[in-house]
């Protein structure tokens, strides 16, 4: 069975309400300048604007699929980014850096994100959801490492759907590094990290920088970032409760 088909029937309604609110937080427009690593055109299919985007992503065949020459296209990894600083208006990079490795490399990739746009969207799904969602059963990603390469080719719903031998269930395990929220907001400090909720869970989050000289951006400032106007004072740092984007699966 194909699992990607499995994890895209499973996320449809999230990936279609992620994509409004981010059209709607930086006003896209034909003239935004957008990097997404680790992305296909799919996504870009569920918002009305058509932005520049520029797919970045290390599996050529993810980006073989523009017909129309609507996306530009780049083969490179998302830890050295072959751009120069500021050479976009946002970089949106969805449920890739839980996948890059283990801290230094999310490091690296945050670092090379904020540096290449001046915006920022960044989603992961959270460490503390009940599911684990590569493996699709609940609690798993608790276990020790150890238990999880024994466990994940007989023992998970992934497992039962694509019948890995024990080296690919191994990878599958070693490939993924979830988050956790102050693990995730100390890589994005200068952002806004928000929830998205699932029947009270929180299902992922989203690290958001809107530009701060961007115009168009003002009307919805006060949604990505409402401390604007003022340096956080210390109580701002210490609670840095997230916003939170309820909705169902």
């Amino acid at each position: 069975m194909d699992i990607h088909r499995v994890y895209r029937a499973l996320g449809t309604g999230f990936r279609r309400r992620r994509m409004r609110r981010f059209e709607r937080v930086f006003r896209l427009t034909a003239r935004t300048r957008i990097l997404d690593v680790g992305g296909t055109r799919d996504a870009w299919e569920l918002v009305a604007a058509q932005p520049r985007v520029t797919l970045l992503n290390l599996d050529r065949a993810a980006l073989a699929k523009d017909e129309h020459g609507r996306f530009a296209a780049v083969t490179a990894s998302g830890l050295r980014l072959p751009h120069a600083d500021g050479a976009f208006d946002v970089a949106f990079c969805n449920s890739v850096i839980e996948h890059v490795g283990a801290r230094d490399a999310q490091a690296a990739l945050s670092e090379e994100l904020r540096r290449v746009a001046r915006g920022l969207w960044v989603q992961t799904p959270a460490r503390a959801f009940p599911v684990e969602p590569h493996l699709l059963t609940p609690f798993f990603q608790f276990l020790p490492r150890r238990w999880q390469r024994r466990l994940a080719r007989n023992f998970t719903v992934w497992g039962w759907l694509t019948r890995p031998d024990r080296e690919r269930a191994r990878e599958m395990v070693d490939a993924i590094s979830l988050l956790g929220y102050r693990e995730f907001a100390a890589l994005f400090p200068d952002c806004e990290i928000r929830r998205e909720r699932l029947l009270g869970w929180t299902k992922s989050y989203v690290a958001v920088r809107v530009p701060q000289g961007d115009r168009r951006s003002r009307a919805t400032r006060s949604e990505a970032k409402p401390s604007e106007g003022r340096s956080p004072s210390a109580s701002d740092q210490r609670a840095r409760r997230p916003g939170e984007w309820g909705g169902r699966a």
